[in-house]
């Protein structure tokens, strides 16, 4: 059963109404249940058992220090791509040793604090940032453990912003230059133990060819490396396992699991994911509240205290988002509505011609699979503040991110002494 379930038409998340949150915190707010994430942790693992891989959480998914925290008890690492997301996860307890950190752009104090907390590992994207890596590590006295990230050239087919194993995206080195990297390595970087691959080809996927055509490269370049003599003991595959927005057939764990069973079996290699979306999407709840409904002539628009800036995936990525009332009954209508904010963009919607029941000033509505790049991706445009976030774990719920306010906003910013202090 879903953690998330209509019980006498009311919306309950885990053993909390939905009502009785909205009851004691204002919306828009986020809701994530512990149970949905923990139980989608649990199904990776079991499926993946045979390799015994470290499950690598993605912070950039769901960042929240509970959300984080929920993970680190559960035995899981994290994928971290600033210096911003490696203090959040040791804030949250997981330690520097189950930590990899990607990324094209690391700056050379990002990767002097990574190496000076000692990360298992800096997945490196370029051969300038391989020397930077060194020429930092040197300069500290240590040895920096480096994965390569090859790009294998593979469609994810995927959203085109959000694919990155294709030879025009900007993440990773061409495959066919790993040797030659692995080579200077070897030869010229000595603060450098390159003893790693990484592949990562894209975010949501739903089609599991992809997969087996990039591992079988990596795979093939593994063996390749250790003719040449080069020890290649750990593999970082990335994650980008989908989830159903809208009734799109999700991945099968057992049919992934063969793949990577079938091509990583024998390899004799440690292997690492790194799922986001995958483990907290479905878990999360974008909770918003009717303001107006506004009836034209094609179409209702519903305008609601959420907004683009809660939710951009929408907008952004065209992104499909079921939605759904808080209090289940009412007649369905027959106009097509758009759920839109109060920002003064015409991109400013959370769902377009849905078909709904009948609503009320004052309703609350429920935008699903929010769990992922929801909060994460918010930002304060029309100085609308960051919302709160809240976490579920069964009869008790707790404000994990409280509201920001606009008076915080302000106090970051200053007015320079020449335009007066009026």
């Amino acid at each position: 059963m879903s953690s998330i379930n209509y019980v006498n038409e009311n919306l309950f998340i885990e053993d909390v109404s939905i009502e009785a949150i909205a009851g004691s915190i204002e919306t828009p707010f986020y809701c994530y249940s512990t149970a949905l994430m923990v139980q989608r942790y649990r199904d990776l693992q079991e499926a993946l058992k045979l390799q015994e891989p470290t499950i690598y959480y993605a912070v950039k998914a769901n960042p929240n220090l509970a959300v984080v925290r929920t993970f680190s008890h559960q035995g899981a690492g994290a994928d971290v791509v600033s210096v911003g997301e490696l203090r959040r996860c040791l804030a949250a307890g997981i330690p520097a040793n189950k930590i990899v950190f990607a990324g094209v752009g690391k700056t050379r104090s990002e990767i002097s604090e990574a190496l000076k907390e000692g990360v298992f590992q800096l997945n490196v994207e370029s051969e300038p940032e391989l020397i930077a890596i060194n020429e930092v590590a040197a300069s500290l006295g240590l040895i920096a453990n480096v994965g390569l990230r090859v790009n294998p050239d593979v469609d994810a087919k995927t959203h085109a912003k959000i694919t990155t194993g294709l030879k025009e995206n900007k993440f990773g080195v061409d495959l066919d230059r790993a040797p030659y990297i692995f080579e200077n390595a070897a030869k010229s970087l000595g603060s450098i133990s390159l003893k790693s691959l990484s592949v990562h080809i894209g975010s949501q996927l739903l089609d599991l060819a992809p997969y087996r055509t990039a591992y079988r490269k990596v795979a093939e370049m593994t063996l390749h490396l250790r003719s040449l003599g080069f020890e290649i003991d750990h593999l970082d595959l990335g994650g980008g396992l989908g989830i159903s927005y809208n009734a799109e057939k999700a991945p099968d764990l057992n049919s992934f699991s063969e793949i990577v069973n079938d091509i990583f079996g024998d390899l004799d290699c440690r292997i690492g994911f790194e799922p986001g979306r995958y483990l907290v999407g479905d878990a999360g709840l974008l909770v918003t509240k009717v303001l107006y409904i506004k009836k034209g002539r094609d179409k209702t628009f519903i305008i609601v205290d959420g907004a683009m800036n809660d939710l951009i995936r929408p907008t952004l990525y065209e992104g499909y988002h079921d939605v759904i009332p808080v209090h289940r009954g009412g007649e369905i209508q027959t106009k097509l509505c758009d759920i839109v904010g109060p920002i003064c963009e015409s991109g400013d919607y959370l769902a377009q011609d849905r078909i709904l029941p009948k609503l009320n000033e004052n309703d609350l509505l429920a935008i699903k699979s929010a769990g992922a790049y929801g909060a994460a991706m918010s930002s304060t445009y029309n100085s609308r503040p960051l919302v709160p976030e809240v976490l579920v774990n069964g009869r008790e719920f707790c404000l994990i991110r409280r509201r920001q306010t606009v008076q915080e906003s302000i106090d970051l910013e200053k007015i320079p002494n020449w335009l007066g202090t009026d």
